[in-house]
């Protein structure tokens, strides 16, 4: 009977040690995650609609995909 109540009450330490360390985690995701402000809000502060336009050359023809066999 002594074996069993040590056995349990070692299990019942462990299980709640691991609780404890592996249930705060995703917490401080959350936190950190929702303390990010909109992606709106961050080019609005950036100015991303003073920069100027930039072109793109079509390179395609330059590099062609190659087609699959």
């Amino acid at each position: 009977m002594t074996r069993f109540l040590v056995t349990s009450f070692v299990v019942l330490v462990i299980v709640v040690g691991v609780a404890v360390i592996f249930g705060g985690q995703p917490r401080s995701v959350e936190l950190s995650a929702a303390a990010m402000p909109p992606l709106t809000e961050l080019h609005a502060i950036a100015k991303v609609h003073r920069l100027p336009d930039q072109d793109i050359d079509d390179q395609s023809f330059i590099f062609p995909a190659r087609a699959k066999p």
